[in-house]
């Protein structure tokens, strides 16, 4: 049995030496197949990214008279901070307001003159509350409209609902626009996998009937051919693995541009999850491979 596998691998070997140009063609193929999955399926990580991103984003203000005492706003923020739902509560205060409408507008001296031109800081003071999770978002405006406290001036809620509303409607089409695609996508290059192999075996049809004839077993037939579908698969994959990443190395510094303060590194989230890519796609690969190998073995070997 070990001599038999050394002397398939080595028919292999020289079968994929001597037909150089069509083992190049074949590991190209795969190598396309392979990126272009890869580049897919990096496509809905950085929009699922980009969307978690604005979602994070979300929060929700309580304006307060521009008189209220400091003590009872910090009594207010820690009120708050104990709901359930709330991530987090940032408290800014008249003058962190007045620097914030200063630096916005510093290429608007109209505005900043109309400013200095008042004996005081007209801003009020703000809380600034960001949910744990923006799809329990109606029950936190819920309990924060049973809040009665007299230095609460004005609330902002409707619009972040409006905005939340759209990012769910986004993220659904998203994702569902992705599935179809990816199903799509799978199935071209599945299709093209099975007949870059069906013609490489094509062009061994005569050598396939000789081994026929001469009283070759099937397994003998098959197994050069499956070891060469390995081979081509196995070097698919780490040529395409190098170049995705070199890829992923020139697209990072722009995506650290797009996701600023936020932390997203794509090259990170490939490295975490190489088995459930890299790995996954040489066995489905190497499967659909295989399967075309001994299929059209079986074709040509039918004497």
């Amino acid at each position: 049995m070990i001599i038999s596998i050394l002397r398939a691998a080595k028919f292999s070997l020289q079968d994929i030496a001597r037909n150089v140009w069509l083992s190049i063609v074949t590991v190209l193929i795969l190598v396309l197949a392979f990126f272009s999955v890869n580049l897919l399926l990096s496509v809905q990580v950085i929009s699922q990214a980009a969307i978690d991103t604005v979602r994070d984003k979300i929060d929700v203000s309580l304006y307060l008279k521009t008189d209220a005492p400091e003590s009872e706003i910090l009594a207010l923020r820690a009120a708050i901070s104990g709901i359930e739902n709330v991530r987090e509560v940032i408290y800014v205060s008249k003058q962190e307001a007045l620097e914030d409408f200063q630096t916005r507008h510093k290429n608007n001296p109209d505005i900043l003159e109309a400013l200095r031109e008042l004996d005081s800081n007209p801003l009020s003071p703000s809380l600034i509350i960001r949910p744990n999770d923006v799809n329990r978002y109606d029950g936190l405006i819920a309990e924060l409209n049973r809040i009665s406290n007299p230095i609460i001036e004005s609330r902002n809620f409707d619009d972040h609902k409006l905005m939340l509303e759209k990012i769910n409607m986004i993220t659904e089409r998203v994702n569902q626009a992705g599935f179809a695609v990816s199903l799509l996508f799978i199935f071209i290059t599945l299709l093209v996998l099975y007949n870059t192999l069906r013609v490489a075996i094509y062009t061994h049809r005569s050598e396939i009937a000789i081994m026929r004839l001469v009283g070759a077993s099937d397994w003998f037939i098959r197994a050069p051919f499956i070891i060469s579908s390995l081979l081509y698969t196995l070097i698919g994959v780490v040529i395409s693995g190098t170049v995705f990443y070199l890829f992923l190395n020139l697209l990072q510094p722009y995506l650290e541009a797009f996701f600023l303060n936020y932390d997203f590194n794509i090259i990170h989230y490939f490295q975490s999850n190489f088995a459930q890519f890299f790995i996954l796609e040489f066995a489905a690969a190497a499967a659909i491979n295989i399967i075309a190998s001994l299929v059209a073995v079986r074709k040509y070997s039918n004497i």
